[in-house]
Formats: C-alpha cells, sequence, structure tokens
C-alpha cells in the first residue's frame, strides 16, 4: 500500500458547498465518497473519518452501489489480517472533472442557495 496523507475530519464540514450541489452524482453520499478516492485507495475505516456523519451501513451501501456502477473498485489484500481497499476505476476518475464544476458552482451560487433552502424552509 502506498503511504497518502490521511483524510481530514473536517473535509466535509458545515461549509463545504458541495452539500449544497442542488443535483446528486448517485445517491447522497456519492460524490464525498468519490472526492474522499481521489487520491489512491482509501480503507473503509479511513472513509468514516471525513464521512463521520454516514453510518456505517449507509456507507457500505453507497460503497457497493458506486462499485456496481462500475466507479469504484473493492480489493481484497489477503494475508493474516484480509484488508479491503476501495479505489476509483477509470469510469469513477472520469467524474472528478464534472465533480469539481459543480462544488465551484455551488461556491460560486453559496448565498443564494442559502437563502432559497431558508425560504422553503420557512414556508
Amino acid at each position: 500500500m502506498t503511504h497518502r496523507q490521511p483524510l481530514p475530519a473536517d473535509l466535509f464540514d458545515e461549509l463545504c458547498p458541495s452539500a449544497l450541489v442542488p443535483f446528486r452524482f448517485g445517491d447522497k453520499w456519492a460524490a464525498l465518497i468519490i472526492r474522499c478516492l481521489e487520491d489512491g485507495p482509501r480503507r473503509f475505516s479511513e472513509l468514516r473519518v471525513p464521512l463521520h456523519r454516514v453510518t456505517p451501513k449507509v456507507l457500505t451501501q453507497s460503497l457497493r452501489g458506486l462499485e456496481r456502477s462500475g466507479l469504484v473498485l473493492r480489493t481484497v489484500h489477503d494475508g493474516p489480517k484480509p484488508k479491503v481497499e476501495y479505489a476509483l476505476t477509470p469510469l469513477g476518475r472520469s467524474m472528478l472533472e464534472p465533480l469539481e464544476a459543480a462544488c465551484v458552482w455551488a461556491a460560486e451560487h453559496w448565498d443564494e442557495l442559502l437563502d432559497a433552502q431558508e425560504r422553503h424552509t420557512a414556508s
């Protein structure tokens, strides 16, 4: 396994524009998982750090959905303690550019999106 920097726990904090993107890449958590895998394979426990608001069951379901769609590859490394890693496939990597564009768009329209959500909640 290649050594990578740990994923920061606040990667998707309350001020992350990805939460305001009004359209989805897969299920609710798929885009965040794809971003977590951007720099290389990760173990489930590594994904749980920035995705702490996702239950383990839902994270597993999201990973399976991404795997079923051909965006994520699940690899089991044999050994005394088997290890499982998740990585983006070439198809999954092709999602990074449109995902980045969606996040930039959400950041540019942050105030408008928040205002719209508040108006909707108030009504």
